[in-house]
């Protein structure tokens, strides 16, 4: 029995394809050539990708936080220094998927890989790696405070760890499973996190109590840790310590590849990197779990008029619930500013757009809320080319900051050469940097409260009975 378990969990460990993981539509793109730097500074642009977690690159009304951001500048000034014909490069940052920026190099989307994190470099990459970042990285548990703490890896054997899509512990979880194999004990178990969650987004989940675990490169948790208290970094437990933090390029760039070691050789990180990343970032993670038995006891009460509407319209009641518990903690006397009010917190004058009104009674309230969602989604959003998902996440970010507003972010993102059809990671950088944290800190809570209760799913719906 042991062993039919340790094989389906190791089944269960493996990564989804590509394709069912990407947050958005999948783009093709024709190969294009590879360039050396001599081509690059011909073409006056060096294109790197990035991991699109806001860990790894994203910039805040003009301050960076990414923690490859500042080296990727510092790189730009020395190639620009280093020039001999003059002409100045500039970076194109193009955010991809983790787990596809190898990919993405191939093809020749960029010259450049800076993932920010440990990235496994096996299965066929046709790459080669700079100098090292950082040596000899350790991967480490992190758990709440005040959960059990573990002494071994092996007290965890049965538990689940929560993973984003190209997490480095994966490689290392296989041989601790082996390990735990041979004294037959059950393996642990990895749950692989829906894509609209990056490395930061699962941290703040495992600091809700939403998750029990996860494992992470310790630098990254220790850095994540100053902007959420909760959260707890087992230094003890320890998964692996044999990774490097590296940048990636083609082997037929040898050029480039020779500049970016000799640059990396001279580069020091700024004793202040991550003093506008604390600054920006303190207050903005506060998602706690929507699933305690008051919360429970909340939703099971209002759980008849989310379920009734969100039918009318065609929206997952579970979606419904997560934008109530974001806006008033499923509290229906709760009053807001603009005159928002009730469960849904919506206003007088959007309820009267759809045709409803006294949102005072929490049947009007959740009635007018859906009714509203489903007119933004219906003159906005309703391209075939939207995946459900994102489709949610316009909507909801058309709830918050006005649909008008959105479709303005969508734009300046296709300028950019973003995609305008994916709010996660993509069109969310748009708005980081124009407006702020705002929308995109309303619509990941909302996402995480939505991704909370669908883990759940079986215990919120009631059973429906087999006998007539």
């Amino acid at each position: 029995m042991l062993r039919v378990l340790f094989v389906l969990c190791l089944l269960l460990s493996l990564p989804i394809s590509a394709v069912a993981r990407i947050a958005g539509p999948v783009e093709v793109t024709k190969p294009a050539a590879v360039r050396d730097l001599p081509g690059i500074r011909k073409s006056g642009e060096l294109r790197v990708l990035v991991n699109q977690s806001r860990n790894s690159s994203g910039e805040v009304k003009g301050q960076s936080i990414g923690v490859e951001y500042q080296r990727l500048r510092a790189l730009e000034q020395y190639l620009n220094r280093n020039a001999r014909d003059g002409r100045n490069l500039r970076l194109k940052i193009i955010p991809k998927a983790k787990d596809q920026l190898l990919a993405a190099l191939q093809r020749g989307e960029g010259d450049l890989v800076a993932p920010g994190e440990l990235l496994s470099s096996k299965g066929g990459m046709h790459v080669i790696a700079s100098e090292a970042i950082r040596r000899d990285v350790p991967v480490v548990i992190v758990a709440r405070k005040g959960n059990r703490r573990y002494q071994r890896l092996e007290q965890l054997a049965g538990r689940s760890l929560s993973l984003p899509a190209g997490s480095i512990a994966k490689d290392a979880l296989h041989g601790i499973n082996l390990r735990l194999q041979e004294r037959k004990l059950p393996p642990i178990v990895v749950e692989w996190v829906d894509p609209t969650l990056a490395v930061e987004d699962v941290l703040e989940m495992v600091q809700a109590g939403i998750f029990d675990f996860t494992a992470v490169e310790l630098h990254i948790a220790e850095r994540w840790a100053k902007v959420m208290p909760k959260l707890r970094v087992d230094r003890h437990m320890v998964l692996d310590d044999q990774g490097d933090m590296r940048w990636y390029m083609r082997p037929d760039a040898p050029m480039l590849s020779a500049s970016v070691d000799r640059f990396l050789d001279g580069y020091r990180v700024p004793d202040d990197q991550d003093a506008a990343f604390q600054r920006v970032y303190r207050r903005l993670y506060k998602v706690h779990s929507p699933m305690g038995r008051t919360e429970r006891q909340r939703l099971e009460r209002v759980r008849p008029v989310l379920q009734r509407y969100a039918a009318q319209h065609d929206f997952d009641w579970l979606a419904l619930a997560a934008l109530a518990f974001k806006e008033s903690t499923l509290d229906p006397s709760a009053r807001g500013s603009s005159g928002a009010t009730g469960l849904m917190q919506i206003t007088p004058a959007a309820a009267r757009s759809v045709g409803v009104g006294d949102i005072s009674k929490v049947e009007n309230n959740v009635q007018a809320s859906a009714k509203y969602l489903a007119k933004i989604r219906r003159s906005f959003f309703n391209s075939p080319r939207l995946n459900e998902r994102e489709r949610m996440a316009f909507v909801l970010a058309g709830y918050n900051l006005g649909p008008q507003r959105v479709q303005s972010l969508r734009a300046e993102a296709r300028r950019r050469g973003l995609n305008p059809d994916q709010w996660f990671f993509q069109v969310e950088r748009v708005a980081m940097e124009e407006l702020g944290m705002g929308v995109v800190s309303y619509v990941n809570a909302v996402n995480k409260y939505y991704l909370a209760y669908a883990r759940e799913r079986y215990s919120l719906e009631p059973a429906v009975s087999m006998h007539k």
